[in-house]
């Protein structure tokens, strides 16, 4: 079956780094020596060796110097690839154009993001009453470098007041910072120290928001496992804040989020132990001292209010129903044994949203967006008319707003925004990009494939239109795989210099995502994790049988848990790939769960300590454990971030460390640590340009290219 879509991560001994030429685009690289250390952790009566365990301690001196000797060698290495900076200033031409983000009303202003093309952060704009939009906030000038970025905006509820929080060189930790819209000004002190939070208004009398205590160890990887939930009084001190929710030893809620219904009525929680199922409490604040009243005290679901009517609970739940389905129940009886289906579960999984009054069911059909319109009482009442076959995201807005956004895209069109009556059914385009990239000329085609077990996988493949399958494309097969995630079709400004290249870009649905709802997620967790490394082999099993590509052409990517995907398949099918990049990749499963939230982690993974048997699983794929001496591994470019504090940096270190000591033949493993970077979020622009130049020049240099394979446009 074949769809077509068409589109119009003791002392250092050091040695000199010397790179060596020889033939066919070879380079011998003579690696930083890295000490081993006499370091073993103890499993069940087996002792596990961790040679490389001193390079955990990411602030060191000696860790500060293995960094900078191994970015002086990969810097070495690339400065001999000729056509890096031609790929950079491709991606530099490319991405210079305007992007717009979807309008939204506050109070008076209407706002909207927007940057100019090269910005490294996206600018906040208002306007008001269809005057020229003024500038409301610049990220760009929170740092010199662009490496401090806008994380979330949130506007108290007539829009006088706004709370945002920044992130610092990539970390996780956050600063909240208050301002009134109207002057601009900045109202009260900074709230610091705060972690994997949403900011929820309550009033104008101040906000609830959630953070970790301050970790005693290192704050880049010290464990962090008792998510609290705090209320901030404008016109306090942070030490003055309530703490509402949380801390409780004997239970550890590693996630708690709070909200608060558009109306102001509720006050919701969402604790939970892991990245996948929460409980769910509500607090009636028009209430004074009212208790928390449980919706759910088991967390063995993805169950969220999406809003009410009064006392009337509409929430998106999981429960009992592995594609998810809307329901309503009173506030006053909300346990599941109250819920009416408002719209059932169907064959396809569901991503709700609300605007306008109306609930939008936006199905994922084999990973392609079809988007349905209801009203409060489960009415259908249209399918939206998608410009064609991809990702719309948006249909999101208050009850009050008369007309709504959505964005659609797919891997070889870029982003277009339109704007969508919801009473009248109208849509028109409201903005799209002048880029300089004519989308016409490539194709995507979705193929189902056959996994080791016999499972069909959806992949979709998009490339220039009148390749030749010669197996001598080069191709990306880029892939995720993990905590109910679903990688859907989205146009990448990278993507698109690489295949203008002639490259191949190949996204398959691999089992641990989200693409078939929970069942599917739950084929690639735990003891069933090498379900998706299986379904990644046999992607590019596919790709090389039926002539895209081979071995020799062929480049696997992936980041953070797709980082691990890359990892274990490398260490597992060396000869499968010519090319190897894993990105801020979990590489450590014995250790990832000590380290600041990993432990949340463990619904997918499970852990070290969980059981013999896991232990041993884990054991088995974990690229660290199980890098072999004498064995000729793909070309590798490992990417990290020195101040990653949600996949710690130490994971790619030993990863590259074991790789540089074992492997034989004259395949490069590199590692490039961006300084003052963290998992990916708010990285500026000018830095992923580089990024990327570097790792598609690394690509087609070690598949053997020694110039461009096509001419970048000037």
């Amino acid at each position: 079956m074949k769809r077509i879509l068409m589109g119009g991560f003791a002392s250092l001994a050091l040695v000199a780094c010397k790179i060596e030429s020889s033939e066919k685009n070879k380079v011998v690289v003579n690696y930083p020596v890295t000490k081993t250390v006499d370091s073993t952790d103890t499993y069940f009566g087996e002792t596990v060796t961790d040679p490389y365990r001193w390079l955990e301690d990411d602030r060191s001196k000696e860790t500060e110097a293995w960094v900078k000797a191994q970015n002086s060698t990969t810097a070495k290495y690339l400065s001999q690839i000729p056509y890096i900076n031609s790929l950079k200033e491709r991606l530099s031409k490319i991405w210079n154009y305007e992007k717009i983000g979807a309008p939204h009303q506050e109070g008076h202003y209407t706002y909207f993001s927007k940057n100019n093309g090269l910005q490294n952060q996206d600018v906040i704009y208002r306007t008001q009453n269809n005057k020229e939009a003024e500038v409301f906030l610049d990220p760009n000038t929170f740092s010199n470098d662009g490496t401090t970025s806008l994380d979330a905006l949130t506007f108290s509820k007539d829009g006088s007041l706004l709370a945002y929080s920044i992130s610092e060189g990539g970390s996780d930790w956050r600063k909240i910072i208050v301002m009134d819209t109207e002057t601009k000004k900045t109202i009260e002190d900074t709230l610091i120290d705060v972690k994997f939070t949403q900011i929820a208004w309550y009033k104008n009398e101040g906000f609830y928001y959630s953070s970790y205590d301050k970790p005693l160890g290192s704050e880049l990887s010290a464990k962090t496992d008792q998510h609290k939930v705090y209320y901030h009084k404008l016109g306090t001190s942070q030490k003055e804040d309530a703490l509402i929710y949380g801390g409780n030893s004997a239970e550890k809620h590693r996630y708690i989020y709070a909200n608060v219904t558009e109306d102001d009525r509720y006050l919701i929680l969402t604790p939970r132990n892991s990245t996948s199922g929460n409980k769910l409490f509500i607090k009636d604040l028009l209430q004074k001292n009212s208790p928390f009243i449980t919706v759910l005290n088991v967390a063995d679901s993805d169950t969220n209010i999406i809003d009410n009517r009064g006392s009337q609970l509409f929430l998106v739940t999981n429960l009992n129903a592995p594609n998810k389905k809307i329901v309503s129940v009173d506030a006053s009886n909300p346990t599941p044994e109250h819920w009416v289906d408002v719209i059932p579960e169907t064959e396809f999984v569901l991503s709700a949203s609300k605007g306008s009054g109306y609930f939008f069911a936006n199905y994922m059909v084999d990973a392609i967006s079809k988007v349905k319109q209801y009203n409060y009482e489960g009415q259908f009442i249209k399918e939206i008319t998608l410009p064609g076959l991809g990702t719309a995201a948006g249909f999101s807005g208050k009850k009050d707003y008369p007309v709504l956004y959505y964005a659609f895209t797919n891997y070889n069109t870029p982003s277009n925004l339109y704007e969508f009556n919801p009473k009248t059914g109208e849509t028109k385009l409201y903005w799209k990009p002048k880029i300089d990239f004519n989308s016409e000329n490539y194709i995507s085609s979705q193929v189902f494939y056959t996994s080791n077990d016999g499972t069909k996988i959806p992949m979709l493949i998009t490339h220039k239109k009148g390749i030749k399958l010669n197996g001598k494309n080069p191709t990306m097969l880029y892939g995720y795989g993990g905590f109910n995630i679903s990688l859907t079709p989205t146009f990448s400004i990278t993507n698109a210099v690489w295949m203008e290249q002639g490259g191949i870009f190949a996204v398959p649905n691999l089992r641990g995502g989200g693409e078939y709802g929970k069942k599917w997620h739950d084929a690639g967790t735990k003891m069933q994790k090498q379900n998706v490394f299986n379904d990644f082999i046999a992607a590019a099993e596919y790709l090389i049988a039926k002539n895209y590509t081979s071995s020799n052409y062929l480049a696997l990517r992936g980041g953070s848990n797709g980082g691990l995907l890359v990892g274990a398949v490398m260490t597992q099918r060396p000869d499968l790939a010519k090319v190897a990049l894993p990105a801020v990749g979990v590489l450590d499963m014995l250790r990832y769960h000590t380290f600041t939230a990993g432990a949340g982690w463990a619904y997918d993974y499970g852990t070290a300590e969980d059981s013999k048997e896991m232990f041993n699983y884990l054991k088995s794929y974990s690229p660290v454990h199980n890098v072999k001496k004498g064995i000729s591994y793909p070309a590798t470019l490992i990417t990290t971030g020195d101040h990653d504090d949600r996949v710690v940096p130490a994971h790619s270190f030993k990863f590259a460390a074991a790789l540089q000591s074992k492997q034989t033949g004259t395949n490069p493993t590199l590692i490039r640590i961006e300084t003052d970077a963290g998992h990916g979020a708010g990285t500026p622009v000018s830095k992923t340009i580089a990024q990327y130049a570097d790792i598609f020049g690394f690509t087609l240099y070690n598949m053997g290219f020694k110039d461009l394979p096509f001419k970048p446009k000037k």
